[in-house]
């Protein structure tokens, strides 16, 4: 009789790319991961953490591992992403994974204890699950013109992360609207206990003025040490 079984799977071994920032002499040093939305680069999202970085931060910049063809003004150019909904999970263990390793990675020259997450776009909800899950392993988060997890109510693992977080959106966003950025702030501000929110005249970016008010979030965050 024939037999047909589905879903079957083997397990494969992918390399994971990301840039890194390392000021000469660095020792015990803060260290900020940044992670680009759809479509980005990691070299896109080294160019806005040098924007935002105090002198001192080692930066790690990581790109997702799914990459596709997006259409620009000039032609097709290779984006990537990091998750889809064809199991979900799978994606973000590996993107938890990812961070994981990398903070690993750095041992002889951060500071264990100042290590910040700054996601945009569809790395938002992705840098939020993150901090739910190992909460332990960071400072501060920042999210920036995303959502929140889906499964913020439902998810057992997830608890209140206790250190500092910051979220940015605008008031013309081409993907989110107003209702759903209200709603996804009055979420988190009831579920964390240290969390900050601001209100920009902004489409779907990052503007100069948010980049202006993160810098200066990580610096009050940093004199703390």
């Amino acid at each position: 009789m024939d037999e047909l079984r589905t879903d079957l799977s083997v397990t494969a071994q992918i390399n994971l790319y990301y840039d890194l920032h390392v000021p000469a002499g660095a020792s015990n040093a803060p260290l900020l991961i940044v992670v680009h939305g759809y479509g980005a680069h990691k070299r896109y999202m080294m160019r806005e953490a040098k924007l935002v970085a105090p002198d001192d931060f080692v930066i790690a910049s990581l790109q997702a591992p799914h990459p596709h063809y997006r259409k620009t003004s000039d032609g097709y150019r290779v984006g990537f992403g990091w998750v889809s909904d064809h199991r979900p999970e799978e994606d973000i263990n590996l993107h938890h994974r990812f961070i994981v390793d990398v903070i690993d990675s750095l041992h002889s020259v951060i500071d264990p204890g100042r290590i910040y997450l700054y996601g945009f776009s569809q790395a938002c909800a992705l840098s939020f699950r993150f901090a739910f899950t190992h909460g332990e392993a960071l400072a501060g988060v920042i999210g920036v013109c995303g959502g929140i997890p889906g499964d913020l109510d439902t998810n057992a693992v997830y608890t209140p992360f206790t250190g500092d977080t910051l979220y940015l959106y605008g008031d013309d966003d081409e993907f989110y609207t107003q209702e759903q950025f209200a709603s996804y702030d009055a979420r988190l501000r009831s579920y964390l206990p240290n969390y900050s929110s601001r209100h920009y005249t902004a489409k779907h970016e990052i503007t100069a003025e948010m980049r202006h008010d993160i810098r200066e979030w990580l610096v009050d965050r940093v004199r703390r040490f």
